[in-house]
């Protein structure tokens, strides 16, 4: 990049960034949601609607929570993850596009180390070895990279995060990314999240099981305590904080109950994580899984909690027509584990490639990623998006096609003792998922909003745009049209 180009993009920058903050501070505040939803139309660049939605959610929360924030928290939302992240990646994506034919990740997950100071039952990382080879160098040069790809959105999970003392480090060094971090909540105490409301670039998800009972079940008794002088601490500090549940059999329908999200929106959670419990890890247990009839009730909930509440949820199995599918093998994100493998995504446990050998984009471009990425484009129905449980015969081709191994002990049971019956549970919710896709979304030309109104869903056309934007669907050559997140 020439000097002068250098110049001219780092006073847009500002440009962009001072302008953000003056508006966040006397216009925003007293725009309408409407407006606020115009706006968000031209900042996502989102072409599906069912996508375009959901960040017209996030905007108009933020809007809600602006005043409650601290100047440094409210400055690394506006400056690293609107900015940075949503606004200003467009030309180092672009080239990465030119380059290899295809997007880079939208953001990495990055497990710092797999220690963890709780001993929860099904557990997804429990059975990884404790070496934490990613040193702090070492995680830095994998954000450096990231960023030359245009990747200013991270996401550190484990294991315990913050068992890592460095890992404050790691953020405040890349002061102009913005970093999420799930975490159990117990070492949150009013001196950290006085730390981490100065730093302002990043958002704590605390996990959860339900109320007290159930996160007591399974974390400990009194952790929920803990969790909720955790997120007392992050209130108090003016942070942006969310909770992380992840659905059981025995909690499915606690966890989308209007008791649940009212009292975790009384505790400050701006956002909120569901997640399927997956057959990995600590003791898999496949009857542990939500049935299918609980999963598809899940779905149906997260949808009228995102419409009703005052906060934004998304559920990584159910909210396939918001992602239009799996975000796995770098088609939006992957995940590095302590050990440096490269997974397509935390509960897909096999890697072909280690990031102490390759490069990321090297990782990107592997037979691997390609043949997930192949997959994906052949799964129609969204309703049904991952290859570890929907279509588990996808999961055992790629991994034998990569050449991939399990990432932690006996990591391979999910395609070899666990295959039958991984098998019969995506048959069974094959059949609700498939006539739903069906009947409420036209097998995805449609689908309906919560007002009752049939929109156009055009999941064909976007979904070959998101693999092939220089030469798929109705942007064939027309980079200027690349979405700028």
């Amino acid at each position: 990049m020439s000097e002068s180009l250098s110049l001219r993009s780092r006073f847009k920058n500002s440009v962009v960034k001072n302008t953000l903050y003056l508006a966040s501070n006397y216009i925003i505040p007293k725009l309408t949601d409407e407006t606020i939803v115009k706006l968000s139309d031209k900042l996502n660049n989102f072409k599906a609607p069912a996508g375009k939605i959901f960040f017209d959610h996030i905007f108009i929360n933020l809007k809600r929570k602006l005043p409650y924030l601290s100047k440094n928290v409210k400055k690394g939302i506006l400056d690293n993850f609107i900015s940075n992240f949503l606004l200003l990646s467009g030309e180092r994506r672009e080239s990465f596009i030119k380059k290899n034919g295809f997007y880079p990740p939208l953001f990495y997950v990055i497990s710092p180390t797999m220690h963890c100071n709780l001993k929860c039952y099904g557990c997804y990382s429990a059975n990884y070895t404790r070496s934490d080879m990613l040193s702090y160098e070492k995680i830095n040069q994998i954000i450096d990279e990231g960023k030359s790809f245009g990747i200013f959105f991270y996401t550190f999970s484990g294991g315990e995060p913050f068992i890592r003392k460095d890992i404050l480090d790691v953020i405040e060094k890349n002061s102009d990314c913005y970093f999420q971090i799930y975490t159990n909540g117990s070492l949150i105490d009013g001196k950290m999240a006085e730390r981490l409301a100065n730093m302002g670039n990043v958002f704590p998800c605390i996990s959860v099981e339900g109320f007290e009972d159930e996160t007591d079940e399974r974390r400990g008794k009194g952790h929920f305590k803990k969790v909720v002088s955790a997120m007392n601490y992050l209130k108090d500090n003016g942070m942006l904080f969310g909770f992380s549940a992840t659905a059981t059999r025995f909690n499915n329908d606690v966890i989308v109950s209007n008791e649940f999200i009212d009292f975790y929106v009384k505790q400050g959670c701006f956002l909120g994580w569901y997640f399927n419990y997956i057959p990995i890890g600590r003791e898999p247990d496949i009857n542990l899984m939500p049935t299918p009839e609980q999963r598809n009730y899940r779905r149906k909930r997260v949808f009228e909690i995102r419409e009703t509440k005052p906060i934004v949820v998304a559920d990584f199995w159910n909210d396939g027509v918001l992602s239009h599918g799996c975000l796995s093998g770098g088609r939006v994100y992957l995940h590095v584990n302590a050990n440096g493998g490269v997974e397509p995504c935390v509960f897909a446990q096999f890697a072909a490639d280690n990031i102490f050998d390759k490069s990321m984009e090297d990782i990107l471009n592997s037979m691997y990623f390609k043949s997930i990425r192949k997959e994906q484009m052949n799964v129609k129905n969204r309703l049904r998006p991952c290859m570890i449980i929907d279509h588990p015969h996808i999961l055992r081709k790629v991994v034998s096609e990569g050449n991939a191994k399990a990432t932690q002990e006996g990591g391979d049971s999910i395609i070899t003792e666990l295959k039958g019956k991984m098998d019969e549970y995506s048959q069974s919710y094959g059949k609700i998922a498939d006539e739903i896709w069906k009947e409420e979304f036209g097998e995805g030309k449609f689908f309906y909003t919560y007002d009752g109104k049939k929109t156009e869903l055009n999941e064909d056309d976007y979904y070959r745009r998101s693999f092939y934007p220089l030469d798929g669907g109705k942007t064939k050559n027309k980079t200027k049209e690349l979405n700028k997140s």
